[in-house]
């Protein structure tokens, strides 16, 4: 795993910073990585995530195959170009959309039948129906990879069935069989050694089953191995308890990554516990809905205490956003429709991570990280949920 190496742990626990190697530049780690699910951050240049110190971005296999098509992506010239970003690039196989689809257990069959009738899931692979226009298609372990192949992202993830939450044993055991055999899949089917290949850990809360699962794909020997199936519903305690567990399983020496995960007292969590990669759309998402992350707590920009605040959304904030707009101006722009309200809040949500993730390496590599996560946990106010959006 010489893409990989901890330049430092934390003496007090688990913590780790590292750095990972790939073509397209270094990622400093723990990292947190925005979402360009259809291969752009919503509503964010490529040159705007750079100067906010993004290093790596993900994007996803089922939404690119849908539009525009891999080999359409392929034709211009990779997913490097079709993006402009000249950086290191991560792709979800795009197990955990088809889960998204709704997909649930037949008992009688023993496949996976959405009652919507969009998502089929059997042990060879899924059936589909866009959500887009309802064409039918099909992805399996081979697929997928070889998908991920043509986009010639610099990480790309073995296919993987991510369970619901709750589940019943009986499902959650099949998932983690479908899973371990499809990384097995995964794995022969994968032809671009230039690209780093991480597995996919399931087995929702159940320790045994995660302990099975992480045994089985740490025997293929992977260039890392994520965390799936984690913040669908489990709760905090529930998915540090069993963070705690899952990462003695894994190699010491190989990146571990925490699959859609994003809340800030989330990821401190599990950086504590060994953890080096992020993502979530929590940034962008939540921008887009009038709500900030600051390091006091969440702020909703719609509340009207903000129509004639000269203060920046957070007044230590380096971004775009906080060093050009009051937060009276951010407030005016969403309550007219004018996209430059979404655009401003995601900047400085992207930004705040980043931010975060600074820290947190700066904490571990002056040995106060559990000192500084505690203080800063006890400082912030997450309680506060973003709006409902369709988006």
């Amino acid at each position: 795993m010489a893409c990989f190496q901890i330049l430092h742990t934390d003496r007090s626990c688990d913590a780790r910073r590292g750095v990972l190697t790939t073509p397209h530049g270094n990622v400093q780690t723990p990292a947190f990585m925005p979402v360009g699910t259809a291969g752009a951050v919503k509503g964010i240049m490529p040159a705007d995530l750079e100067n906010i110190g993004a290093e790596m971005i993900l994007a996803n296999t089922y939404h690119l195959l849908l539009r525009p098509g891999v080999d359409c992506i392929e034709k211009l010239g990779g997913l490097h170009k079709f993006m402009a970003w000249d950086k290191p690039i991560l792709t979800d196989s795009g197990g955990y959309q088809l889960f998204s689809l709704g997909a649930r257990s037949d008992n009688s069959s023993g496949n996976h039948i959405d009652t919507a009738g969009l998502c089929s899931i059997d042990d060879e692979g899924v059936r589909f129906k866009s959500h887009i226009d309802g064409q039918e298609g099909y992805l399996d372990a081979e697929i997928a990879t070889a998908m991920q192949n043509k986009l010639g992202a610099e990480v790309i993830m073995a296919f993987d069935q991510c369970p619901p939450f709750p589940c019943p044993r009986g499902d959650l055991e099949k998932a983690v069989e479908r899973t371990i055999n499809w990384a097995r899949r995964s794995r022969r089917a994968h032809k671009n050694p230039q690209q780093l290949q991480f597995g996919i850990i399931q087995g929702g809360i159940d320790v045994e089953l995660r302990r099975q699962c992480s045994a089985e794909l740490v025997e293929l020997d992977f260039d890392g191995y994520a965390m799936g199936g984690l913040s669908v519903g489990e709760g905090h305690h529930n998915m540090v308890r069993t963070l705690v567990r899952t990462c003695r399983f894994l190699p010491e020496a190989g990146p571990r990554y925490l699959m859609g995960v994003g809340m800030p007292e989330d990821i401190i969590a599990a950086v504590k516990q060994g953890v080096d990669m992020f993502d979530c759309v929590l940034p962008t998402r939540n921008g887009r809905n009038a709500y900030a992350f600051t390091r006091d707590g969440p702020v909703r920009m719609r509340n009207s205490i903000h129509a004639d605040s000269s203060e920046p959304v957070e007044a230590d904030c380096d971004c775009y956003c906080c060093r050009n707009f009051t937060r009276a101006a951010v407030r005016h722009f969403f309550n007219v429709g004018e996209m430059i309200g979404p655009i401003l809040l995601s900047l400085h949500n992207l930004r705040f991570y980043q931010r975060l993730m600074a820290e947190i390496r700066k904490a571990i590599d002056d040995d106060v990280f559990p000192d500084w996560a505690d203080t800063r946990l006890k400082e912030y106010n997450w309680g506060c949920e973003p709006e409902k959006s369709s988006n």
